[in-house]
Formats: structure tokens, C-alpha cells, sequence
């Protein structure tokens, strides 16, 4: 199995106004960045959207959920 895609990346958005860090996979950010694209939406701005229903769970979790989601699709 290759690592290619596996190497964590650390990424500073502002989201609402705040400031945050999230670290995620090179794979989910190239991902992340091809549905903000195609949405017409800027990388902030989809974030916040997932931010905003994550309830309980981990940021950088739920984005994962999310991109694996869309890929299923």
C-alpha cells in the first residue's frame, strides 16, 4: 500500500470569524479543495457549512466524513 496522499497536513482557516488549525490528510485536502471548487465556494466557506452541523464530533473528523461522503456519491 502506497503512502502517497497519507502525509498530515496543518492548515490555518478563519471560519466565522475565528481563527482555527486543522490537520488533515494531503488525500482529504486535495479533495476538499476539488468540492469547494466545483460548489463555487471558497475552502472557508465549505468548512464553516461542515462546521455548522458537526455537532459533537472532531473538525478534522468531520471533514473526513464529509469528503467520504461526496466520493460515494
Amino acid at each position: 500500500m502506497s503512502d502517497t496522499g497519507a502525509r498530515m497536513a496543518k492548515h490555518s482557516l478563519v471560519i466565522t470569524g475565528h481563527r482555527t488549525s486543522i490537520s488533515l490528510e494531503d488525500a482529504f485536502w486535495t479533495q476538499l479543495k476539488a468540492i469547494a471548487r466545483t460548489r463555487g465556494q471558497s475552502l472557508a466557506g465549505l468548512v464553516a457549512g461542515i462546521d455548522s452541523e458537526r455537532g459533537e464530533a472532531n473538525l478534522s473528523s468531520a471533514i473526513r466524513v464529509f469528503v467520504l461522503g461526496e466520493a460515494r456519491k
